[in-house]
């Protein structure tokens, strides 16, 4: 697990840092704020722990740019204890709010905590490239684009993700999808796999799902 710790005071982040190696975390430590959102979007960090006030750019800001493109938990750690401050770092996406003086035994339970939640997250979440596909709110995106599907074309697109760099056959597909007692056509695969290019390989210009002749469909690494 690694974690990513801002904060520019410089005694403060050694004591977290050795702390948290010594829990079998792996760290980095930055002091700037600039140098903090590079890092930070550059690298992929289990967990974030941000100082509000720091040079170059503050932490409020920090988490602004970086929530626009990466959901990395964040625990906001200052000692600005103000309710507005609060407000506005956990308006922007802060995951949790901690205030110094802090007791490192709480700081450790928190972090426990929240990578758990990213964790748990995580695995309803499939992804392939730009394709985000949640499986728990049922949300598709591309990017920044949402992609509205109808129930049968997420539930295919879900079971070809999940069961990524296999061959699916279309009686497997139809299985899986429409259930054990559909007596349609296997053709019905053919149409929604159909469906599911010109909404996602077609509209941007990819190929997600591949067709394997005389086999089925596959999507692949």
């Amino acid at each position: 697990m690694k974690i990513l710790i801002v904060e520019d005071e410089a005694n403060i982040a050694r004591f977290v840092a050795l702390e948290l190696q010594h829990e079998g975390y792996e760290t980095k430590s930055v002091a700037d704020g600039r140098e903090a959102l590079e890092e930070a979007t550059k690298n992929d960090y289990d967990l974030i722990i941000l100082d509000v006030m720091l040079p170059s750019l503050n932490g409020i800001e920090v988490l602004r740019r970086l929530r626009q493109v990466k959901q990395t938990p964040v625990i906001i750690l200052t000692a600005r204890d103000q309710i507005v401050d609060k407000v506005a770092g956990l308006d922007l996406g802060a995951n949790d709010y901690m205030t110094k003086p802090f007791a490192i035994e709480e700081l450790l339970a928190r972090i426990r905590v929240n990578i758990k939640k990213q964790m748990q997250q995580d695995r309803n979440v499939l992804t392939y490239g730009k394709l985000k596909v949640d499986a728990e709110s049922h949300v598709v995106t591309y990017g920044s684009d949402a992609i509205d599907l109808t129930k049968k074309e997420f539930d295919l697109l879900v079971y070809l993700l999940s069961n990524r760099n296999v061959v699916i056959s279309r009686e497997q597909a139809l299985d899986a999808v429409w259930g054990f007692d559909f007596y349609g056509n296997t053709n019905v695969v053919d149409v929604y796999i159909r469906y599911l290019r010109s909404k996602i390989d077609d509209a941007y210009g990819v190929t997600v799902i591949r067709t394997v002749r005389g086999s089925g469909y596959v999507i692949r690494d």
